[in-house]
């Protein structure tokens, strides 16, 4: 006795259009319910950032002073963390492991002073706005 396969008159490959829509429908609502919460911590994420920069950079500022004897100068700004700034005795950098002083996570630079209003330099980014004041994503990030 011989056994008949039997084999399908009809080959299916590949997706049907209602299959389709049913996988974009569940996208979509994944992503309605889980972006505005991702884009929450992705903002925070930068926040967190800005703030480690500025801790990072106001170590470099101790370094720095340890071994020149003063911070740098409001015209120096924070490049003489990585160049020796013209004249200075002392400068044993660079203090940042950048080559160039980075920017804040939104593209700008970031404002120094010194002497500063607040202690001995000031040292901030503005947030995400790049204007003084402001909550959330906006606000300020210094050192004091």
């Amino acid at each position: 006795m011989q056994q008949k396969t039997v084999r399908p008159t009809r080959k299916s490959f590949g997706f049907t259009l209602i299959e389709l829509l049913v996988v974009l429908v569940i996208l979509g609502l994944l992503a309605a319910l889980a972006g505005p919460r991702v884009m929450k911590y992705l903002g925070g994420a930068k926040s967190d950032t800005a703030k480690l920069q500025v801790e990072e950079f106001a170590s470099a500022m101790d370094l720095y002073r340890l071994e020149v004897g003063r911070y740098p100068t409001t015209e120096e700004g924070l490049d003489a963390l990585v160049k020796a700034p013209a004249g200075v005795t002392g400068w044993n950098g660079p203090y940042l492991k950048k080559k160039d002083v980075p920017k804040d996570p939104w593209g700008n630079a970031f404002h120094y002073a010194a002497p500063g209003q607040h202690g001995s330099f000031d040292l901030y980014s503005l947030g995400a706005d790049n204007q003084e004041g402001g909550e959330g994503e906006n606000k300020d990030l210094v050192n004091w």
